[in-house]
């Protein structure tokens, strides 16, 4: 589950806010568009998929280089380490 800070960071990746607690009540707006408690609340469920997404894509990319160059992810845990 993610946590108040992760799904501020994904609504507002540029911040722009000031967080007092981990309510949506204590979220100022400062300096970006402000998101309605809503959003919020739909953010922690969005932000699971997002991340779980993000990491697909990431293991992926890790398979694909280590595929072409043609060695396994304990060879090259061996050589960088």
């Amino acid at each position: 589950m993610a946590t108040h800070r992760e799904v501020l960071s994904y609504l507002r990746p540029n911040g722009g806010y000031v967080a007092i607690g981990t309510d949506y009540e204590g979220i100022q707006f400062t300096e970006c568009e402000a998101f309605s408690k809503e959003e919020y609340e739909a953010g922690f469920a969005q932000y699971d998929e997002w991340k779980a997404e993000q990491e697909s894509v990431k293991a992926a990319e890790k398979k694909a280089v280590l595929d072409r160059i043609g060695i396994t992810e304990e060879e090259a845990k061996l050589i960088l380490s």
